[in-house]
C-alpha cells in the first residue's frame, strides 16, 4: 500500500463554504512566502497521527506534496498532488481533517488577505496585537458571544510517559462530567488526553455541542499535528499570539508534565498572573500529575520560588494523583470567574481585562545571538526576568523541534544561557530533567540537546 495519494480534490463544509468569487480569487492570488507556509501547515494536517516531531523529516517525506486553490462557480476546491494516504479512507478524506485544512487556509491566507495585507493589524503596541488576536479568533469563530465560562485550557508535553497520558485522560473525563469544555494545543501526548477523555465524560452525560478547541501556530504545528479530537481549529501567526490566545479564552489552566514548551507556558503565564493590573483577575491554574511524576512538579516549583520569590507560588495549586480533585478544584475557580465577570461586566468569550506586558507579546526569533544576550538574574526587574525566562524556553522549543532552530544548532552549536550562578544551576537541573526523562523529543533515545550552560 502505497503512502501517499497521488491526486485527490476536497471542497470545504464548515469553514470557507460560502465565499464570493473576489474572496475565492483573493486566496488563489497568493505570494510564494504564504503559499509555502499554507503547504507546510496543510501538510501538518494530512499527516495527523505519525508520531513526528522533526519538520525537516517530516518535509523530506513529503517533499513532492503540492496543493491548489481551485475557484469554481459553485465553490472553492483544493486539488492536492501526493498527499499523506493516512488522511484517507477508500480514497476519500477524513472529514474531520478535511476541516481542519480549510481551517488552516482560513487561517494561514484567508486572514493574511483579509486583515494582514491590507494594514489591518497594529502589531506594535499592546492594545493592537490584542484586537488582532481577537480578530483571528472571531474570524474562526473561536471566540462567542453565548458561551459560559467552561473552557478549560489543558498545557502539558507531547512526549509524555503512558502513566501520565492515562491520567491526563482521567482528569479530562472528570472535567467531561461536568459540562467542561477543552483547548488544548491540539498535538498528541498531554493535549490529546484530556480531550479524549473529556469526550467520553460528556457523552455519558449527554451533553452536546462539545468544544475541543485546538490552538496552534505555523512553527510548531507540524511537530504537534492537530490530533483527532480536535473539532475546532485556529492557527496563530506565532507563538506569542498563541499563547495570548490561550490566556484569553481560557475560564481555567491545567499543566500536565511536559517538557521546555510547558515550562514557556507557565512562565508567560505567571507573567500575565503576576502583574500588579491582574491582582484582582480570577484565572484558576492547576499543576497536576499522577503518583510516581511528582518530580517533574518538585524541580519545577524549586525552580519558580528561586527565580521569581516565594509569592510565586500562591498562582498555582499542585494536586498529585487526584484527577476528581482536579476536576473539583476547577469547578470552583470556574464559579469565582462567572461571579467576578458577571460582576465586572467582563467578556464571558474573551478576557479583555487582563494586563499583558509588550515585551511578552512581541516574537522572539531566536539565534545564538540572541539566546546568549539573554540574561537570567534576579536583580533585574521581575518583569524583564520573566519575560527573558519564557525567551529562553522558546528558543530551546525552536531548538528541539522548529526547522530554523534545528538548522542553526546543527550549523554553529547548542544555544548557550547565560546568568546568575544558581539560576544557572536551577535551570540547569530543570533542563537535565527534562533530558533524562524523555521529555524533549518523541524520540529520545538520540537526542543532543540543544543547549549549553555558561559555567
Amino acid at each position: 500500500m502505497t503512502d501517499k495519494i497521488a491526486f485527490s480534490s476536497v471542497r470545504p463544509r464548515h469553514s470557507l463554504d460560502l465565499l464570493s468569487q473576489r474572496e475565492m480569487t483573493s486566496l488563489v492570488e497568493v505570494n510564494p512566502e504564504v503559499y509555502a507556509l499554507f503547504r507546510l501547515c496543510a501538510l501538518a494536517v494530512l499527516n495527523t497521527g505519525v508520531n513526528v516531531d522533526d519538520t525537516r523529516e517530516v518535509s523530506a517525506r513529503y517533499d513532492d506534496f503540492r496543493l491548489q486553490v481551485v475557484p469554481e462557480p459553485r465553490g472553492l476546491k483544493l486539488e492536492l498532488h501526493n498527499a499523506p494516504a493516512q488522511a484517507f479512507v477508500d480514497g476519500r478524506m477524513i472529514e474531520g481533517i478535511s476541516a481542519h485544512l480549510f481551517s488552516a487556509l482560513r487561517d494561514i491566507v484567508y486572514t493574511h488577505h483579509k486583515l494582514a495585507q491590507v494594514g489591518q493589524f497594529d502589531l506594535e503596541s499592546r492594545s493592537g496585537i490584542t484586537d488582532a488576536v481577537f480578530r483571528v479568533l472571531r474570524n474562526a469563530n473561536i471566540v462567542r458571544s453565548d458561551t459560559s465560562p467552561r473552557l478549560v485550557v489543558c498545557w502539558g508535553g507531547h512526549s509524555i510517559s503512558r502513566q501520565e497520558y492515562d491520567f491526563s485522560k482521567e482528569v479530562g473525563y472528570e472535567f467531561g462530567l461536568r459540562g467542561m469544555d477543552i483547548a488544548t494545543g491540539c498535538g498528541p501526548g498531554a493535549m490529546k488526553g484530556p480531550m479524549k477523555g473529556a469526550a467520553i465524560g460528556h457523552a455519558k452525560q449527554l451533553n452536546h455541542g462539545c468544544r475541543y478547541v485546538g490552538i496552534s501556530e505555523p512553527g510548531i504545528i507540524v511537530a504537534e499535528s492537530p490530533n483527532a479530537m480536535v473539532n475546532e481549529l485556529v492557527i496563530l501567526p506565532d507563538i506569542e499570539k498563541r499563547l495570548e490566545a490561550f490566556v484569553r479564552l481560557a475560564h481555567g489552566i491545567v499543566i500536565f508534565p511536559g517538557g521546555v514548551g510547558t515550562a514557556e507556558e507557565i512562565m508567560y503565564l505567571l507573567g500575565v498572573k503576576m502583574h500588579p493590573a491582574n491582582a484582582d483577575i480570577p484565572l484558576p491554574l492547576i499543576m497536576a500529575a499522577p503518583k510516581g511524576s511528582e518530580a517533574w512538579f518538585e524541580r519545577i516549583d524549586r525552580f519558580l520560588r528561586h527565580a521569581l520569590g516565594e509569592e510565586v507560588s500562591r498562582h498555582y495549586d499542585i494536586i498529585i494523583g487526584d484527577p476528581a480533585g482536579v476536576a473539583q478544584r476547577m469547578k470552583q475557580g470556574l464559579r469565582d470567574v462567572r461571579d467576578y465577570r458577571v460582576r465586572t461586566s467582563e467578556s464571558f468569550g474573551f478576557n479583555w481585562g487582563l494586563h499583558i506586558e509588550n515585551a511578552l507579546q512581541q516574537p522572539f526569533i531566536p539565534s545564538h545571538e540572541r539566546m546568549a544576550a539573554l540574561h537570567l538574574d534576579r536583580s533585574r526587574p521581575q518583569h524583564e526576568l520573566i519575560a527573558d525566562l519564557r525567551r529562553v524556553f522558546s528558543g530551546l522549543v525552536a531548538g528541539n523541534v522548529k526547522e530554523q532552530g534545528i538548522r542553526q544548532v546543527e550549523e554553529h552549536g547548542p544555544y548557550q544561557l547565560n546568568g546568575e550562578a544558581d539560576v544557572i544551576a536551577l535551570l540547569g537541573e530543570l533542563l537535565a530533567g527534562f533530558v533524562a526523562e524523555g521529555r524533549m523529543k518523541i524520540n529520545p533515545d538520540n537526542y543532543v540537546p540543544c543547549f549549553s550552560l555558561a559555567c
